[in-house]
């Protein structure tokens, strides 16, 4: 599976984007579709993740964005809202067919990403 993540660019801070991930082929609802981010100096950290309907946050991303999925397009969404300016990062799409609940908020448990698309929030 390859996944090409679109959306990203420059907002000033209380502003949004919308995210896409569009996977190369059907994935079903159990895959596995998740976001990700690396900040400038950071490591990648875990934002969102849906499977089976199913949404999980990072509790600094919680209430602000929100994950979907539209799997007749093969293709997860995150919407950001209420950007602030420590939201600047790559954001990353990942998936994965064979995860485990609780291992969905590490880097190591998704098989394929994407390509990463910038996301810049000015004060």
């Amino acid at each position: 599976v390859q996944l090409q993540a679109s959306g990203g660019g420059l907002v000033q801070s209380g502003g949004s984007l919308r995210l896409s991930c569009a996977a190369s082929e059907r994935t079903g609802s159990r895959y596995v579709m998740g976001w990700f981010r690396q900040g400038p100096g950071k490591e990648r950290e875990f934002v969102a993740a849906i499977r089976s309907g199913t949404t999980y946050y990072a509790d600094a991303v919680k209430g602000r964005f929100t994950i979907s999925r539209d799997n007749t397009k093969n293709t997860a969404y995150l919407q950001m809202n209420s950007l602030k300016p420590e939201d600047t990062a790559v954001y990353y799409c990942a998936g994965g067919g064979t995860l485990i609940l609780s291992t969905l908020r590490d880097v190591a448990a998704y098989d394929h990403w994407g390509q990463g698309t910038l996301v810049t929030v000015s004060s």
